[in-house]
This record gives structure tokens, sequence and C-alpha cells, in this order.
């Protein structure tokens, strides 16, 4: 603290972040982030409340197996009850058992909560406060007091809300934390109650902020600019009705915007990696508007965009996305511009030059598509392939002759199941006939799908599918409207996203299905290699290629 431009970072992603109505996590999971929180160089880490669940209780145990090399745990707690010295407190107790070396506690500085809330007088409350952390200074290394409904609180009384952060610091108190606990305030109130408050104590200041009016980032740096010293808040925005401050977006503007220290500088490049780490844990797909760390935080669509970045990032990029750990996206569109095909190109590897009159053609294709309902901003292998045939840079890897899919249930208590049956032209010209059983259509015709070329191509076989989305793209038509899928895929080192589009849903899934496969073998560039003569259809005895084919249909669904 000495360091004017060092702010502390204080985590409470696995107390007050648990508090959001979609987060649960395990022990184990708060003892993984509490250790890459360690790793970022947060200071604090609370661990939870170990007086209000076994989970709480539980995780305390554990970390202390952990060999953590910065951070400190803070348990949580409350202020001592009404009408009992603070050593005979339940709660605290409870804090001692946890056995960290910070203990935070929460206690009201609103008179309206003392009035309403605890029902006790002013000058009680105050004794309470005081009372709870001269026990705590006793008893921890440092004892930090969250001074609930703080700004609520002095805009409403401030001699009381005032008075009540006197009582905490005259008992020894490490620091306060002034917290929006409603998340209602705005950051000129913030700014003027927290210089209030550190002229009206010795301690050193925090802020905790919630978001409620979704300024609670702002909120935060308004109240480091008027001087708080510590920043409180959860990877992600994490919390309670609308979240607390999300200290990823904290960190970014506090050390790369206004020159504070809160985490070393090495460590910057690592808040996405963090970010994911605990949507993944908490079973929550990420923000993909998420500043500073989401997927389309640093993603280009327009034309204008895109040209304007090839020249000078700074143009359309308030920050290199590489010092968040994030990359750089374009996207392809009905707004794309020449720009945008080019840039793409390099991205692929390829070298176009921006006079190419096939640069037009491929735009007016892209546009076309997309007015039929076609996506490619999560599809680039898609788009990939369709910039390589429209430059006639493809090779054909098979042909398709025909496909049906059946589904069956034989009974009520049965799942149902489908089977595909799929008929193609190899690259030796040969066509064979595969089928396969699957939990549900995409399923059975990517297997089989699948099964007809390894053969030719045995690099597929470490293929699979992992991700499978369909969207309806007409309102109102009801079973009649069309459908984009769009399925991504990995062979465990890169994956890849295509797209179908069609009003049958099994149709648009094999597009997108037939452009994975070709994808992956185009990455790949393998030649194919010959077929056995007489391979076993499925396990069946072999038969002669056409009575295999007179068998199928060659419908489409």
């Amino acid at each position: 603290m000495a360091d004017a431009k060092h702010i502390q970072v204080y985590d409470t992603t696995l107390r007050d972040g648990c508090q959001s109505e979609d987060v649960s996590l395990t022990v184990e999971d708060k003892v993984t982030i509490a250790e890459r929180l360690d790793e970022l160089g947060i200071d604090y880490v609370e661990g939870g409340w170990p007086g209000s669940n076994d989970r709480d209780a539980a995780f305390f145990k554990e970390i202390k197996k952990s060999k953590l090399r910065h951070a400190k745990i803070a348990a949580f707690g409350s202020t001592r009850r009404a009408g009992i010295k603070a050593a005979a407190d339940r709660n605290l107790q409870l804090l001692l058992r946890a056995e960290t070396p910070v203990a935070t506690v929460v206690g009201k500085t609103w008179d309206l909560h003392v009035r309403e809330a605890l029902r006790i007088s002013n000058q009680e409350n105050l004794e309470i406060l005081n009372d709870t952390i001269a026990f705590l200074k006793k008893n921890f290394d440092q004892a930090l007091f969250d001074a609930e409904h703080f700004f609520d609180g002095y805009f409403a009384n401030p001699e009381f809300a005032l008075a009540c952060l006197r009582a905490v610091d005259d008992a020894g108190v490490t620091l306060i934390a002034l917290c929006d606990t409603n998340g209602g305030r705005l950051p000129h109130e913030i700014e003027a109650a927290v210089t209030a408050a550190r002229a009206a104590v010795n301690c050193p200041i925090g802020i905790h902020c919630h978001n409620d009016s979704e300024v609670a980032v702002a909120n935060t740096l308004a109240g480091v600019h008027a001087g708080a010293v510590q920043v409180q808040g959860t990877i992600n925005g994490f919390g309670e009705r609308c979240g607390n401050a999300n200290l990823i977006s904290i960190i970014a503007n506090l050390q790369l915007k206004l020159g504070y220290h809160c985490v070393p500088p090495a460590k910057v490049k690592t808040l996405r990696e963090v970010s994911r780490l605990v949507y993944e844990l908490a079973n929550i797909t990420p923000f993909a508007r998420q500043p500073y760390v989401g997927r389309s935080a640093f993603a280009h669509k327009g034309g204008l965009h895109v040209s304007g970045i090839q020249r000078n990032t700074k143009t359309y990029e308030h920050l290199d996305p590489e010092l968040v750990g994030n990359d750089r996206r374009v996207l392809l569109s009905e707004l794309s511009g020449r720009a945008n095909i080019v840039y793409k190109a390099k991205e692929f590897g390829l070298q176009i030059d921006p006079s190419n009159e096939k640069i037009g053609v491929l735009l007016e294709e892209l546009k076309r598509l997309e007015a039929q309902g076609y996506t490619y901003d999560g599809a680039d292998a898609s788009f990939e392939l369709l910039m390589l045939r429209t430059l006639g840079m493809t090779r054909e890897h098979f042909n398709f002759v025909s496909f049906r899919v059946f589904d069956d249930k034989w009974h009520e208590e049965q799942a149902p199941f489908s089977e595909a049956v799929i008929v193609l032209e190899g690259p030796d010209g040969a066509r064979t006939r595969n089928s396969a059983i699957g939990n549900g259509p995409v399923n059975a015709m990517d297997s089989a799908l699948r099964a007809a070329l390894v053969p030719y191509y045995p690099n597929l076989e470490k293929m699979q599918l992992v991700d499978y989305k369909v969207r309806v793209l007409d309102n109102g038509v009801g079973t009649e409207a069309r459908v984009r899928v769009l399925i991504e895929s990995t062979d465990g080192k890169r994956r890849w996203g295509t797209v179908g589009l069609s009003s049958n849903v099994v149709e648009a899934s094999w597009q997108a299905l037939v452009d994975s496969i070709e994808y992956k073998l185009h990455k790949d560039n393998v030649k194919p290699r010959s077929r056995p003569a007489a391979p076993k259809l499925n396990g069946a005895h072999p038969r002669s290629k056409a009575a295999a084919i007179n068998q199928v249909s060659a419908a489409k669904v």
C-alpha cells in the first residue's frame, strides 16, 4: 500500500459470485479457481462464509493443502449479534475455525437497516461494529470491514454512515470496503462519498460495487480515482441479481488504461484464460460480447472497419487484443467489403491481389447466401471452402450419390433411434453404401459418412462433432420454416465451424457435416488410400456394388 500506484485486488467469486442464480461450484471447483487466482496475482481470495454452509467450511480445509504463493485467503462473516459480546458470537467463532489469515465481516452503515432490519439503536450498532473488529484484530492477521449499503446510507444520513466507519477505524480495522450493495449509485456519487470517507478515517479504503445500474466497473474506477486502494469484485461479474463488478474489466482498465499496478504485467495476458476457466467450471456459456475477453470483443464485420484495421489497428480497436490474451477476428456477412475477403484470405494462408476480379464474384455470392439465411460468423471453415471453390482451388475428395434416414421407436418405453444409409462415390470412382445407427439422425449420418470415407482417408478417424446448434429462421410459418444448422468439429488439434441451411433440418445438417469433412481433408492435404477390393458392408456378407446400390433409394430426405 506504500506504492500509490498499487491497487489491491480482492476477489469474491467464491462467495459473492456463487450467489448468482446460475452459478454453483463444488469444493474442487473452488479450490481450482483459488489456485488460478493466486497464479494470476490476486491479493485476496474470499473463500466463502464458513458459518453459512458445509461446502464453504470444507473449502477452508481443502485450500490449506494448496501452496499459494501470493493470495491471502479470507473468510467472510457478519458482525456479532446484538446483546452479546463478540467472543460469544457463534458466527465469529466459526470464522476462527476457518483458520485464515484474513477475516472480512459485513456490518450495517445505513440507519434504515439499523432501524428496520436489526431494530436496534444507532448507538448500539456502533458498539457492535467496534466490538467485532476489536475481537477480530486479536485473532487474525488482518480484519477487513465491508460497509454494507454505505453509499445509500451516506446520502440518507452522512453523519451516521461516517460514524460507523470511525467505529471500526477506532478498533484498528485493516481496511474498510465501501459497498454499493443495491448497485443503484452512479459514478459521481461514488466519488463524492469515497472522498468524504477518506477524510473521516485513517485506515485505507476499498470499493465494492454491484451492477444493478450497469455501472459497477465505472463506479469502481470512480472509487479508485477518489483514493480507494482496494477493488473488490468477481471474475466475469458473477453475483446476485445483476452481478458484481467484473474484475476482468477492472484489472484491464486500471492496469492498461490508467497505469496502476494490480497484477504482474505478464499475467494480464492470462485474463481471457482465467475468464474462460471460471465460465467452464460454473458450466456457463462465455458471454461473447464481454469487454476485453469475449469472443466478439475484437471482431470486425463492416467492410469499412476491416479496411481501417488493415492499415492501422488503432482505427477501430481501443487496445491490442493480445494484451489480454484475446485475438482479432474478421467476420464475413452481407456487410462485408473487399477488405474483409482479402483479410480472411491472408488468415487462411492465401495471398490474393485486392484487384482480383474473383473477389467481386465471391463477395456477391457471399451476400446472396447471407440473404438466404446462411451465416459465416461462426462458420469460418464453410467460408474458407466457399472461397477456395470460387477461386478454383479445391479438389473433389468424394461425390454424393444419395442418403436416407429412418427414425424408429418400437414401443413406448424404448428410446427412439435413427439409421442413416449413405451412398457415395469415392475418389477412385467406386460407389459404396454404408449405414449406421445413432441416437438421432445427425449422429447416424455423421457415423455413416465417416465410415464410408475412413477406408480412403484414415485421418478422419480422429475427427468428431463437438457442438450442434439449430436456429429457426422464418417466424410464423411453423414446421415449414427454414432452419440454419451450425456444427463445430475437432480433430484434437483444432476446432472449426460449418453451416448448412434448408427447410429440412436433416438436409441442413448434411450440408454442415459434408463441409466439416471437406475442411478436414483440405487442411490435412492427404492423398486418398486405395480402398480394399472386396470390403464387407457394415458386417454383412460381401455383395456386388451394383446390388448394394440398387437397394438404396437415391431420393433426398
